[in-house]
């Protein structure tokens, strides 16, 4: 593993278990936050194994993108979608919510997200970093992306 990926793989550690506390204090648009956070950082883990990372809150696209011009090994892109599409649930638009809340409906971040909104963050959250890390410690999959 390189070290910007290792890196992105703390980072979204980190903001998962900020997500847990955040549950336990019952601050939704928190846990919500925080989760997201830790989706955008597990999907940047796996980009840092192909290319040199950009700034982006929407990593999604950008696997998407390099699975598109074969940047990424054709073996890995079944996996890599249904990650990607399960991640979709805290893409960037959350993210955006999360800080901003809704000008449009005059809603604050902290009225927008419920109990049930941060049960489902943090249920995504911690399926997606598992699976992450799961394909990450695959065998072989990252010298087979090197050929």
């Amino acid at each position: 593993m390189n070290a910007s990926m290792q890196y992105r793989l703390r980072l979204a550690e980190g903001f998962l278990d900020e997500a847990r506390q955040d549950w336990e204090l019952r601050r939704w648009r928190a846990c919500v936050a925080h989760a997201q956070l830790s989706v955008e950082n597990a999907l940047k883990a796996i980009i840092a194994c192909f290319v040199p990372l950009a700034k982006t809150h929407d990593p999604g696209r950008t696997l998407l993108r390099l699975m598109e011009k074969q940047q990424i090994p054709p073996q890995a892109h079944g996996t890599l979608k249904d990650i990607v599409e399960e991640a979709r649930l805290l893409g960037p638009q959350v993210h955006v919510q999360t800080d901003y809340g809704d000008e449009f409906a005059g809603q604050t971040p902290w009225e927008l997200f419920t109990q049930e909104d941060a049960e489902l963050a943090l249920r995504t959250a911690t399926r997606v970093l598992s699976r992450v890390t799961a394909w990450l410690d695959t065998p072989g999959h990252l010298q087979k992306a090197a050929s």
